[in-house]
């Protein structure tokens, strides 16, 4: 009896909760949806911005290379030529039901260049003719051996040829023709297989041949004849294109150092040689990194037949090649000068002003023979009479003589022996003033002199507080100088760090000269090229008295 109401109130209770939780539930489910569409909603946008940036890089691409649009236009034109295959309505039906042969010939022969067509053409026949020949002798041995000894020599003769053409295309000699080696074994697995289906051997390899060659007839033909795009053409324009480059890249070097123009922090990603938007290092990295493309492009360019401006056989494309390494060969001082202006420690603009003039006219001559020699190469001219290094040359002489002359600027002399020696000081000066020696330049003898009177600062340090100016890569030294004359050891790192600094100056200058040298191989190179491509002679412009 006293059960009953307990058990009523508990009833009555749970039905006066069951609206509440009913309602609970169902905010929670309606959150959830919330969610579950917001969720969507981003990631359909997310998906259309993307959808809509490539449409916008796809566009800029057709505009800044309309080559590649008529790529596209060819490549579909070609298969839609073979494609017309499909309808064919002849006495023979193996035609049109196996038009997938002619239609794959295109998608794996059709490549942006003349060359690469080529490439891919020969090496597609070829495989194609060696695997169609052995499959015809391999079918008729089999169906003379009957029907146990015919799957024996079928497999059998899969094995060897796929062993062979593996191990063959591993061979150095034969790179050029992998490709050639991977359309055999797939061709001649492909025959056997079918053949043993049909029993039709013959048949099957006949029509196969006919409709590869009608495809590949159908690549040679539309990549020809419809705005071809020859790989010659693009090795010659990048060879000029390089040249264009490193002058940029040289002569920006050389104006941004006398301009003491400083990087507050290296971007790591010149630190790591990858792409980066600075005209001075993009100059030569491109250079540096032409090598790949431009041995692709030599290797399609040589299957070209002689076309354009390139109208000879047998066209000395290597040279094109050996030009642009012995050009890379002087990217390479275009790349430490730039890595002179990168550096922790950097010369004081004072003793830079020094040798100013000597130094821009180097970096003005020297980008100057690399475009004269790039408009040669674009204009396929030959080099004017005359000598087109006598301006670097001697403006390079003219360099070296003036850090002869003050040489004394480039080093710490205080720590010279000579200047440390009291007996070695004195007979130096009584020589002096006797007058028995001349002193043209100043070399060792200028430890004896007072060059403490020289008014030229040192290299402006970061404070000892500051960061703001340090490189990114900068460790303790020299940014832990204090420079506290009141103890000796601070005081030997800042002689260290004003020796080292006037060091960078003469690497620099040394660079600049070393530079000026490696262009008489680049002449030398461009040189062999124009007389074995027979470049034109170059037009004289007589004077008018």
């Amino acid at each position: 009896m006293k059960m009953a109401p307990y058990r009523h109130n508990y009833v009555e209770s749970s039905k006066e909760w069951q609206p509440l939780l009913g309602s609970l539930s169902g905010d929670v489910e309606q959150a959830g949806k919330c969610k579950y569409l917001n969720l969507l909603s981003e990631k359909i946008s997310k998906s259309l911005n993307d959808f809509q940036d490539f449409a916008v890089r796809a566009w800029e691409m057709g505009r800044s290379d309309p080559k590649k649009v008529i790529f596209a236009i060819k490549m579909g034109l070609a298969l839609s030529i073979v494609s017309l295959l499909i309808f064919w309505k002849g006495s023979n039906e193996d035609i049109s039901q196996y038009s997938i042969w002619a239609i794959l010939t295109v998608i794996v022969m059709f490549e942006y260049s003349i060359g690469a067509t080529f490439i891919k053409g020969f090496n597609r026949v070829l495989g194609t003719i060696c695997a169609g020949i052995l499959a015809f002798f391999c079918a008729e041995l089999s169906m003379l051996a009957g029907d146990q000894g015919e799957e024996v020599l079928i497999v059998a003769s899969i094995f060897i040829a796929g062993f062979f053409s593996s191990y063959l295309k591993l061979y150095p000699t034969m790179a050029p023709y992998e490709y050639g080696f991977r359309v055999f074994i797939l061709t001649y697995c492909i025959l056997m297989v079918a053949g043993n289906r049909t029993r039709e051997y013959t048949t099957a390899v006949l029509t196969r041949l006919v409709l590869i060659a009608v495809g590949a007839g159908v690549c040679f033909v539309v990549n020809l004849f419809i705005y071809p795009i020859w790989a010659g053409d693009a090795l010659h324009s990048l060879v000029a294109k390089n040249f264009m480059d490193l002058a940029v890249s040289l002569e920006g070097c050389v104006n941004g150092y006398l301009k003491c123009v400083e990087y507050e922090r290296v971007p790591s990603k010149i630190l790591t040689f990858q792409a980066y938007d600075d005209p001075l290092y993009n100059g030569y990295r491109s250079v540096l990194e032409s090598t790949r493309r431009e041995d692709s492009l030599f290797g399609f360019a040589i299957w070209e037949p002689p076309h354009g401006r390139f109208r000879m056989f047998n066209y000395p494309w290597k040279n094109y090649v050996k030009l642009s390494g012995a050009l890379r060969h002087s990217a390479f001082m275009v790349m430490a000068l730039h890595g002179c202006i990168l550096s922790e420690i950097q010369a004081p603009a004072e003793r830079r002003q020094v040798f100013r003039s000597e130094l821009q006219r180097v970096g003005a001559e020297g980008a100057n023979v690399l475009r004269e020699l790039g408009s040669k190469v674009d204009k396929m001219e030959k080099l004017s009479p005359g000598d087109i290094l006598k301006e670097v040359h001697e403006a390079a002489e003219q360099l070296q003589k003036k850090i002869d002359q003050r040489s004394y600027l480039l080093v710490n002399s205080e720590s010279w022996e000579i200047a440390r020696d009291p007996q070695v000081f004195q007979e130096l000066e009584n020589l002096k003033e006797s007058g028995n020696v001349k002193l043209g330049f100043k070399s060792a003898s200028e430890a004896v002199l007072d060059l403490r009177s020289l008014t030229l600062s040192t290299p402006s340090l970061p404070p000892k507080d500051s960061q703001d100016n340090l490189f990114a890569k900068q460790a303790s030294w020299p940014s832990r100088l204090s420079f506290n004359a009141d103890t000796g050891i601070e005081e030997s790192e800042r002689r260290t760090y004003e020796s080292a600094s006037a060091l960078s100056l003469a690497m620099f200058a040394s660079l600049l000269i070393e530079f000026s040298a490696r262009l008489q191989n680049v002449v030398e190179s461009f040189e062999e090229l124009s007389e074995k491509a027979n470049f034109a002679e170059p037009i004289m412009n007589s004077a008018i008295v």
